[in-house]
């Protein structure tokens, strides 16, 4: 079957599912694989309950007219994705980078959507099945997608762009991320600035933050709208983030100073597209952040700062250079190992527990393999969370904590602590 004519089977009800367990009714399923599994044997199940379509790729799965055999379900998917964006040939702006990128998207999106229907990537669907699920959410009702990529090695980003087909473009940073993937912190410069050389290519537009060196040479030679302190003001973080714009305060409910670039973004993006400042400054102030992003929480006598979804040496910096700030009778660090470092972890987690040492923290305390491994003579040093939550003994009633870490170390089970 042709592309053109899969396209017409989705637009019946312009719903694609890959899990049987979130099946809705009329919808195609796409039998994907993976390392452990494979998308092929639930065809069956996914169309008794609700699905109209189930696409395959192998014959022995083929139930009859409802079933569509494929040579790769996968590539089909992205072929789909990227035919339906040339369908809608609406505005599509796609954003990457070390840190951010999913909270500086949602904020680009709960902006751009007091003027237009939006549609953004759903969590951090970001890679090469995320993208294209993002792009077949979109209906003829929207009108700007914003579309986040993630990458953890060279090409990933330039392919996923050639899905995405971004008119514009925003990276958030380049850190030291994924390091195992990219080689190097050069290579992590590399594989996201791939966004900018498709948009040169595409005679695209660019969003630059101008007070960063890198990205403004990274995207010489490229049509930009630009941004900076002076433009947009960083008010303070205490905890909370505000900005001035306009002589328009902006209080967010985002912590750390790590976010006011974040924030910046989001109203530079918001004002190009024509979102009067009135609505950008409520559009900022009345999102919270969720799914253990910078989030406060109040338990009991703590005060908890949970950023437990990712780490990686540069956001684990700003975010304990930023609790170092805070003004608090008592303050409590829990650090989980970061992940995908390559040859540079033992160094990089070193690093970081100096770094928390060299604060006048109550407690440090340094959860995972990679940290066990490290010389830290002022901290509690545990190997596993398993570890730790023998260990563990509150010595504090009343305090406030940071709790940081890769998302794989599920840091968040310590709140049940607590």
């Amino acid at each position: 079957m042709k592309i053109r004519q899969l396209h017409q089977l989705y637009t019946q009800n312009y719903l694609v599912d890959t899990d049987t367990r979130t099946i809705r009714k009329g919808s195609l399923f796409f039998a994907l694989k993976g390392d452990n599994f494979d998308g092929n044997k639930f065809a069956e199940e996914a169309l008794k309950k609700g699905a109209k379509y189930a696409i395959i790729d192998n014959p022995k799965f083929y139930k009859g007219t409802n079933t569509i055999l494929v040579k790769d379900t996968l590539r089909t998917l992205q072929k789909l994705a990227n035919y339906h964006r040339k369908d809608l040939d609406i505005p599509i702006l796609s954003l990457t980078g070390s840190n951010g990128k999913t909270t500086t998207k949602e904020l680009i999106n709960v902006v751009l959507s007091k003027k237009f229907k939006t549609n953004a990537t759903k969590g951090n669907l970001n890679n090469h099945i995320g993208v294209p699920l993002t792009l077949l959410s979109m209906t003829p009702e929207t009108e700007i997608g914003i579309v986040e990529m993630g990458a953890n090695h060279l090409n990933e980003i330039a392919f996923l762009c050639t899905i995405a087909e971004p008119n514009y473009g925003y990276i958030t940073n380049f850190g030291k991320a994924h390091l195992e993937g990219f080689g190097s912190t050069e290579g992590v410069i590399k594989g996201k600035s791939e966004l900018y050389d498709y948009l040169k290519k595409t005679n695209g537009i660019a969003f630059v933050n101008t007070d960063d060196a890198i990205q403004v040479k990274q995207a010489s030679k490229l049509k930009t709208i630009t941004f900076n302190a002076t433009v947009i003001e960083y008010v303070e973080a205490n905890p909370f983030v505000t900005v001035k714009y306009e002589n328009t305060l902006i209080r967010s409910k985002l912590i750390g100073k790590y976010n006011y670039y974040n924030i910046a973004s989001a109203v530079a993006i918001g004002k190009y597209f024509g979102v009067p400042v009135n609505d950008i400054k409520n559009a900022i102030e009345n999102y919270t952040p969720t799914n253990n992003r910078s989030q406060i929480i109040e338990k009991g006598n703590f005060k908890i700062i949970l950023d437990a979804y990712n780490a990686n040496p540069s956001s684990m910096q700003a975010a304990l250079e930023n609790f170092n700030q805070l003004k608090a009778p008592a303050k409590i660090v829990f650090l989980g190992d970061m992940f995908e470092l390559g040859n540079e972890s033992i160094a990089a987690h070193q690093k970081i527990a100096e770094l928390a040492n060299s604060f006048s923290f109550s407690e440090v305390h340094l959860i995972g393999e990679s940290f066990a491994k490290v010389s830290a003579k002022n901290a509690f040093v545990y190997k596993s969370f398993e570890d730790f939550k023998k260990q563990y003994k509150p010595l504090y009633t009343a305090s406030t904590i940071l709790i940081k870490g890769s998302r794989g170390m599920a840091l968040e089970r310590i709140l049940d602590l607590l």
